[in-house]
């Protein structure tokens, strides 16, 4: 599948520049995350009228849900795109990137399986044998951080009047604005909260055929 134009830009230049040695645990990790989130929910909502030239027929809404499923898989080693290689190089900043958070995540990997916690069995025993990309940690924490980047991906109040277009929200209720549901909103941030959208459980290919189309 082509990558969209909207992926070919996809904000993640912090992500691609941030240092694995500064980056030591999940925290620190998810913070990068929120950042990327931010600026591509900030440059998204701004030109947006420059994408619908391209792409009518989305909601805002339903253009950051696709960011937002796309900057999932790049932390869960999914992302199809692999970028171009500048010159000089023998690798894309892609591949680069990918390669950060495999260093990234085998730290918090390490961390892990050093606990000493009542579910340190557990643990233990979920991640013993993923050493290689990480996969399943990887998994567990874009499923355990989610809804915190959905928050960092909507945080503008250019989206008050805002909803996705399916009723996704607890009920089968609809969001009420921001994109976000049960009222939650930038400057009164709820917990809880689940984001409205499931795209970043549908596989990739498919949802930018589904965009081009």
């Amino acid at each position: 599948a082509c990558a969209p134009y909207r992926r070919l830009h996809l904000c993640d230049y912090n992500l691609e520049k941030m240092g694995t040695k500064k980056i030591d645990n999940t925290h620190d990790l998810l913070l990068e995350v929120c950042m990327a989130a931010k600026y591509e929910g900030e440059s998204l909502t701004r030109f947006n009228p420059k994408y619908q030239e391209i792409y009518s027929g989305s909601t805002i809404c339903t253009v950051l849900a696709r960011s937002f499923a796309d900057i999932g898989d790049i932390i869960r080693g999914k992302d199809l795109y692999l970028g171009n290689k500048k010159k000089n190089q023998n690798v894309t900043e892609r591949e680069k990137l990918e390669q950060k958070l495999k260093e990234i995540f085998k730290q918090i990997h390490d961390d892990v399986m050093k606990t000493s916690g009542n579910n340190k069995d557990t643990l233990q025993a979920r991640y013993e044998g993923d050493t290689e990309n990480y996969y399943q940690l990887r998994e567990d924490w874009w499923t355990a951080n989610r809804s915190t980047v959905w928050k960092a991906i909507t945080c503008s109040d250019r989206l008050g009047g805002n909803a996705y277009f399916r009723g996704t929200c607890n009920g089968g209720k609809r969001t009420e604005g921001y994109c976000r549901c049960n009222g939650d909103k930038p400057d009164n941030d709820m917990v809880n909260i689940d984001p409205p959208t499931y795209f970043d459980y549908v596989p990739q290919y498919l949802r930018w055929f589904e965009e081009w189309a």
